[in-house]
């Protein structure tokens, strides 16, 4: 979907699902490589909840930016490194921080911290966090493609007579050679 602005409703809705359910795709691989690292950190350390769940978001961004760019906005402006990955970095990053915030609250606030609990509440703060990764992403990372200008086909010659002076069909004469 490299122009959303353009088409019927119907067509940009069409277009919006299509980009969602990439996303989605993404985002699911993302929330298993998550989820996995997370409980595998977890059960094999003593780090801290929070902590091993910042551990486990950051290689979750490293596996959907490769998702990202190479499936589910393949037909976006690619500005590499010096736009791109830049922004990807920092809405990711406050993306982090919405996900490991509802951790944090629930863990440290409210004392729910079993394995159980900091699952559920890693879930929710990657469920929070996605609504913001989606749209900052489709908005600011992974621009659209500009419309490409329509070509204009040739004029027939009778118009470009007319523009001339000459009336439609008629030529010009020719300059007579001495």
């Amino acid at each position: 979907m490299s122009t959303p602005q353009q088409g019927s409703a119907l067509e940009r809705v069409r277009g919006l699902a299509r980009e969602v359910a990439k996303f989605g795709a993404v985002g699911g691989v993302g929330v298993l490589v998550n989820l996995g690292v997370f409980n595998l950190i977890r059960h094999t350390t003593d780090l801290q909840v929070v902590r091993a769940s910042v551990i486990a978001t950051v290689v979750a961004i490293v596996t959907n930016y490769l998702g990202f760019r190479y499936f589910t906005y393949r037909d976006r402006a690619r500005t590499g490194g010096s736009r791109e990955l830049p922004l990807f970095v920092a809405f990711s990053v406050i993306g982090l921080v919405i996900e490991n915030g509802v951790l944090y609250t629930a863990t440290y606030g409210f004392g729910w911290d079993g394995p159980l609990a900091t699952n559920v509440f890693k879930f929710i703060g990657i469920g929070t966090a996605t609504v913001f990764r989606f749209w900052s992403y489709r908005t600011w990372v992974f621009k659209a493609l500009p419309e490409a200008e329509p070509r204009q086909a040739p004029a027939p010659a009778s118009v470009i007579a007319s523009a001339r002076g000459g009336a439609a069909g008629t030529r010009t004469p020719e300059p007579v050679r001495k």
